[in-house]
This record gives structure tokens, sequence and C-alpha cells, in this order.
């Protein structure tokens, strides 16, 4: 799997681009916003988008979600069920943080933990990571170790809490019981920042690292 960050939004939100080298099939990952971008990734890169998959619903990265589905003909997939209430809020959201008006929507498959998604001959494994928000998933490639995180984790940093359903205890939980398994090697792409490692992160993130 080969795989392209592209910055959106104010916030610089990582969206992915994520494609199979041998079919050039590809999916894009949290499409929070300015989609004409995501749009020339997929041009310059030679990949035929086949889905859309959302970590979950937080403005920056779900509030384009609707206009991709309209303009790329390609299914939603994630996250999981209980992010419906975050996807449910997307105007009300755009309007809070001052974003172009957003859609809320419909995925087209809700996902949950242990499920898998495809595209090309890619195999993406499901992980469902609540304490950001209620119904956050992680979507892992054992094949390549890549991880796209959402906003679980960061390079020495980790998800905020402090917005409704957030929990501090359930987050550091799925960290450490459901991320740090897939081992040290994995490659992580966080919502925001730069990439990192598990292993680096165990070794000195001040949240989660091994000697807290």
């Amino acid at each position: 799997m080969q795989f392209r960050v592209i910055p959106v939004t104010p916030f610089q939100q990582n969206c992915s681009l994520l494609w199979c080298e041998q079919t050039m099939k590809a999916a894009v990952v949290d499409p929070g916003g300015d989609l004409d971008a995501i749009q020339s990734a997929v041009v310059r890169f030679g990949v035929e988008v086949e889905k859309i998959l959302l970590t979950h619903g937080h403005i920056d990265h779900a509030g384009g979600t609707a206009e991709l589905k309209r303009r790329l003909g390609v299914p939603v997939e994630g996250p999981q069920r209980e992010e419906s209430f975050w996807i449910d809020q997307l105007p009300q959201q755009s309007q809070m943080f001052g974003f172009p008006r957003a859609e809320a929507f419909m995925p087209d498959r809700w996902l949950e933990d242990g499920d898998v998604v495809t595209f090309g001959r890619v195999t993406l494994e499901v992980i469902h990571t609540p304490g950001h928000t209620p119904g956050h998933v992680v979507f892992f490639d054992r094949a390549s170790k890549i991880a796209v995180v959402g906003d679980v984790l960061f390079q020495g940093s980790i998800g905020r809490t402090d917005f409704p359903r957030g929990d501090y205890d359930t987050l550091i939980r799925s960290i450490r019981e459901k991320l740090w398994p897939l081992g040290n090697d994995v490659t992580f792409i966080p919502g925001h920042g730069p990439l990192s490692t598990f292993g680096d992160e165990r070794e000195s993130n001040p949240f989660v690292g091994d000697f807290v």
C-alpha cells in the first residue's frame, strides 16, 4: 500500500489518500474539506477512488464527506455507529468552528471492531478505539505496517477528551490495549502533525509511554 498525506482545513487535518500499487484503486480517509486539493492528488497519482473511509465524525475529518461522495459516486465506510452523535451535528459543528456549511449524512456502512475494509488488493483491519470520540476507529494495514489513527494518538501527544462523550481513561486503554499490541515497528498517520511509530511513542510520549 502507498499513501500520501494531504493537509486540509484551517486545522491542517491529515487527510490520507491510500492506494493499492497493483491495481491503483484507492481510498480517501477523512476528507474534512479542501476537496479540490484531494481530487488534485487523485489525478496526480493516477489512482481511482473506490471508497471514502472515516475515523470519526469531527468537522475537520468528516466535513467534506457528503460533497466528496457526490463528486466521486463512491460509498462511505465508517466510523463505528456511536459516531452518529457527531455526524448528525456536522451542520452545527461547521457553524461553531467557522467552516463552510457541512452536511450530515449516513455512512453506507458502519464499522465494528474486527471488521475489514478493502480497496484493490489492500485489506485494512478496523479497530474500534473510543476515548477521543465514542465511535472512533483506526485502520491498520498489516502488510505494510501502517496505521491511520485519526485523533487517537499523535507524535508526543494524544487526542483531546474534553469534547462531549470523550473520556481520558478510555482513550488511554484504547492506545495501550488496541494499538501497542500491533507492534513497535508500525508507522502511524495521525490526524494532525508528523508521522511517528508506536515504538517511538512508547519510549517518549508523556501520556502513554511505557515509563508513565
